[in-house]
């Protein structure tokens, strides 16, 4: 099988394609999950990217809108959660609790890994039913043990994913939790 992707890119095609995206050399390294000194390196006379960073750089310059598909907004809300499957994550979840929003940004495709389903415009009470499906059951025999070892006072799914990151038995996701100085 053969793919139109050249094998290696020129330190002045690295430039181009870097510029082309409007990133810095750290922002490009964090891009490609390489040093910033290797970016340095691949621009430097003489220097080129080869094997794999050639050849996501060659998408990146076909596809530039693929930048902003992977890019994860700024966090403009007083709180983000991540939610992940193993080290991969999923969708970010903007939350204003006073004003009872929610902003979502999916990162996957398959609806099996997005925090919502199919929903790309999830509601407050979707958000609430959520972080309580991230929880154990509120009719949960012997409850109030379980709320004593981990130390809360009384049900609420928000506190018990801040102690337990939404991890449950049967699978790998889990959620980091954010806050802004919003």
């Amino acid at each position: 099988m053969e793919f139109a992707l050249q094998k290696s890119l020129s330190a002045g095609e690295v430039k181009i394609i870097r510029q082309k995206l409007h990133l810095k050399q750290k922002e490009l390294a964090e891009l490609l999950n390489v040093s910033v000194k290797t970016v340095e390196h691949w621009e430097s006379s003489g220097g080129s990217a080869k094997g794999a960073a050639a050849a996501l750089l060659c998408i990146f310059r076909e596809r530039t809108w693929l930048l902003e598909e992977l890019e994860v907004p700024e966090l403009k809300m007083p709180l983000r959660l991540r939610y992940m499957y193993e080290n991969q994550l999923c969708t970010v979840i903007d939350v204003d609790d006073r004003e009872q929003r929610i902003r979502i940004k999916n990162f996957v495709t398959d609806p099996l890994f997005c925090a919502f389903g199919r929903n790309e415009h999830p509601s407050y009470e979707d958000y609430e039913n959520f972080l309580e499906s991230r929880c154990f059951p509120r009719t949960r025999d012997k409850m109030k043990i379980i709320l004593r070892e981990l130390d809360l006072p009384f049900y609420d799914p928000f506190m018990i994913i801040q102690k337990t990151e939404g991890r449950m038995a049967e699978d790998n996701f889990w959620i980091k939790i954010e806050r802004s100085g919003v």
